[in-house]
Order: C-alpha cells, then structure tokens, then sequence
C-alpha cells in the first residue's frame, strides 16, 4: 500500500495489471437512458454482489478477484451523464475531440484511417463507455456481461471486443511481451520485473498527482471528486499482418545472405546453430537465423524477450527477463528498433528532456487464432492487439510518442524521415530501416510493408471509484 494514495480509490488495472486472467472482453456501450445509466454507475460501486458488477479497484485485499470490471468513459459518454458543462470543458482538447479526429497525428491514414473502421467504431459519437471483464475461465465472461446488460434501460451494448494472453506472454508477431512497466513511487508491484530507470512520479498516469516535468502537473477537471485520481487510455483495436511480417524477414534474410557484411558482421562464424537452438527453430541454417536477426533489430528484443542491448549476436535465456539496461554509448540495439523508439531510455535524443515524459502503461491481450508458419491458411483470419496505452495526458505521452517517436523520428536525426519498422505507417515504396554493424557501418533495409493497421478504438477518462460515485449521483 502506498503512502501517497488510497489504491481503493484508484481502477486496479491502472497501476497494476491482472496478470493471471487471461480472458478479456470489451463491451462497447452507448447509454440509453441518463438517469438509468447514472443509477448503473452507482450500482457499480454500492459493494453488492447480486447485481451490476463491482468496480475492481487497485487495493485486491488479502486475494485477487477471480474476475475483474472496469469501465472508461468517453468525452461523449460523459456528456451523456449530464456532466456539467463547466467540467467537461475543463478536459484536454485530444479528449474532447476523440481519437477519430487525431487520426493524422496518430498515423491512422490509408488502412488504418477511421472511414474504414468496421462497427461500432464507425458512429464514436455512439461509443459512451467502454466496460472492461478479465477472467481466468472464458466462461466468467458470458456471466459478468449478464449481470453488466441486466438493465437494459441503462446502457445499450454496440459491439464487442474479445481476446485472450498466449503461455509466456507472447504476442502474435512471436515476441515474448509485457516485459516492461514502468514503476511507480511508493507503489509496490511483486507481479513487475525489476526495472533499471527511474521510478516514475505518481503523475505520470494519476491527475492531480506530481509529474517528472519540473513544476508542471496537469490539469484536473473540477469538480475534484470528478478528475482527481482520474487518467486517460488509447483504447486500440490494432490489426497485425503476422503473414506478411514473416515473408519479409524471408526477403530480408534472402538479401542480407547476398551482403558478405552481413554474414560475416550480423551473423557471426557458427552463431546459426546457437541461434536457432535457443529459439527453437529446426534446421539451422544462416538464412534462418538471419530472419531471426532482422526480427531481433526491427523490435530492440529477440523474440524470447533479450534485449538487443545486453546481448546482440545471439539471445540469451539468462536476459529474457533482464531490465537494468540502457541505450548510453554504442549500443548495439538500432536507433530505429521498436522498442527504443517507444522508450528511449537514458540514451541520448534531441528532445533531451522528453526522455522519461512520454512513459506509459500498457495493458494489451492478442485477439484471433494464433499464426502457424508451418499451415498458413488462405485467406489469413484476422488478428491483432487489443491495447490500453494509459497516462495522464494524452496528448504529451501517447499522441507525441506515436507522432515524434513512431512516426516522425524526431529524436534522433539518424532516423528522422523513417517509421517504426513494427508499428508504423511504413510504406514499401519509401520505407527503411539501418541495421548497425559492429564496425560502425550500417546495412539499410527498404521496402517495409505497414504490418499494423487501426481497426478501431477511443480515447476514454478512467475515472476514481469517487469520481464514478460522483457521476452517478448527478441529478441536473
């Protein structure tokens, strides 16, 4: 328990993840009725058990619940409350105008653009809030739901969104995931790996809170009972082409095997064989383990989970779980790989002091079957991440990050005019990324598809359990 906050206050999915429930469903609401959904909201946090299900806030007791409700209120959601005008515009602009207008500083153009989201996403004017259920059985979600949708006359279910975790964390690009939180002062987290950087101030995701930014804290929509202890999340519905991901690492490791840098620089002397060993990959040859090497530079990890930086001829089942690394120096991890883009550390960037602004949580669940190299269907069924990217300002961390960082790669020039090589808005016909070599030369990769495309999500206010109290007991 930290002395700084109430965690009963806070939504337990904020600062902590539930972690041993795998199962997760999205139940996209609109309300039906104000004064109904604002007896909802109330129910949601009465301490009864026989109805509308109980908010799960961030203090679990002595156990952890065997299943798990939280809910995120749009800006339109919120004025469907009935919330005063004076409070609502007290709320940051990125919020009121919602995710759909931001689509251009977020990258969500061409595929991923908002015209081409499928429903509910379509009509955001629509979407009012977004419940959350985690549950360790799949069968726990059908019952929660039931319980959620009693009341009809409340809240009117739009869509839905379902996924489940993969054993060890994976994602569907093959990546070990959910590695890296960030850790918060004076909360304890037995669930978090250690982490080498700073421990990040309360501000950082909870309003009302300090921030790392030297005398600046963002502002809290007033009433306080209303923001304090509030944040923000980029609900995403983030679509993956695991196919196409695999078929360029085959281009990739084909051209690579024709640059003599390559297999003598990248791959060293018999590293294939200790390569696809640890990877588990049958026949070890060096096209294989270079596909494996251009998977391990375009993310900053090898897709057991070792970072790039601690050891980046062949990965290391000792530093899956490893954290006390940094970019400082040469590192051998790539300006331009994923995760250093996301999360550059204590290297050294342009924006020097927005080094540590820009940290998230984030909270993510892979939807879809699982992809299977060796029996891969025609067409492909759809897959993706359903991810919570959560921090007190939306417009500083997440949209700055997926514009600056992802997009843009303003913060160092060796990359700037190139996008994330994973998660950006990458195009074959203009796109690259530099593979560094240990003598300090570069081999440039082009010809990147987009291999994550937006089908979907909203900007949503996490509010307090007070806040949630306060709304529902709105009588304008």
């Amino acid at each position: 328990m930290s002395a700084m906050i109430n965690l009963a206050d806070l939504q337990g999915n904020i600062l902590r993840g539930y972690t041993k429930k795998p199962y997760v469903r999205y139940l996209i609401l609109e309300v039906a009725d104000r004064v109904a959904a604002r007896r909802w909201l109330a129910a949601s946090t009465s301490g009864r058990s026989d109805g509308v299900p109980q908010i799960t806030s961030g203090d679990w007791g002595a156990s952890k619940p065997d299943t798990c409700f939280n809910i995120g209120l749009t800006y339109e959601g919120l004025r469907a409350l009935g919330t005063p005008s004076a409070s609502l515009e007290m709320f940051p602009n990125e919020f009121i105008e919602g995710m759909t207008a931001r689509a251009l500083k977020l990258g969500d153009v061409g595929p991923s653009a908002p015209e081409t989201w499928p429903k509910p996403f379509n009509e955001p004017k629509r979407i009012h809030l977004i419940a959350t259920i985690y549950a360790e059985q799949a069968e726990q979600l059908d019952d929660v739901q039931k319980r959620a949708l009693a009341d009809t006359s409340a809240v009117t279910l739009v869509g839905t969104r379902e996924g489940c975790s993969f054993p060890d964390d994976r994602v569907h690009f093959g990546y070990r995931d959910n590695i890296m939180q960030p850790r918060f002062e004076g909360i304890h987290d037995s669930d978090r790996y250690d982490d080498g950087q700073p421990r990040a101030p309360l501000g950082t995701v909870l309003l009302g809170h300090r921030t790392n930014l030297e005398g600046l804290m963002w502002r809290v929509p007033q009433p306080e009972e209303l923001g304090h202890n509030g944040t923000f999340n980029a609900f995403r519905v983030l679509k993956q082409d695991v196919a196409g991901f695999e078929e360029y690492l085959d281009q990739a490791a084909d051209e690579l095997l024709k640059d003599t840098r390559a297999v003598g620089e990248l791959l060293p002397p018999g590293a294939e064989a200790k390569i696809c060993q640890i990877l588990s990959i049958e026949g070890p040859t060096p096209r294989a383990a270079l596909r494996e090497i251009v998977a391990a530079n375009l993310c900053g990890r090898w897709r057991d989970g070792t970072p790039l930086a601690l050891s980046a001829d062949v990965p290391d089942p000792n530093l899956v779980k490893a954290a006390d690394f940094d970019y400082v120096g040469e590192s051998r991890c790539p300006y331009g790989a994923h995760i250093r883009r996301s999360n550059p550390r204590g290297g050294q960037i342009v924006q020097r002091v927005a080094n540590n602004s820009r940290r998230l949580v984030r909270r993510g669940v892979p939807y879809g079957p699982a992809y299977d190299r060796t029996q891969p269907r025609k067409p492909e069924p759809e897959r993706g991440l359903l991810g919570n990217f959560i921090g007190a300002n939306l417009g500083a961390q997440f949209e700055a990050m997926s514009c600056d960082w992802l997009n843009l790669g303003l913060q160092d020039p060796r990359i700037t005019g190139s996008n994330d090589p994973v998660t950006g808005a990458n195009d074959p016909a203009a796109s690259w990324f530099d593979l560094p070599l240990k003598s300090g030369s570069t081999i440039r990769l082009r010809g990147l598809p987009r291999f994550v495309s937006t089908q979907g999500g909203a900007y949503a206010f996490l509010p307090s359990l007070r806040a949630i109290r306060y709304l529902g007991s709105l009588t304008t």
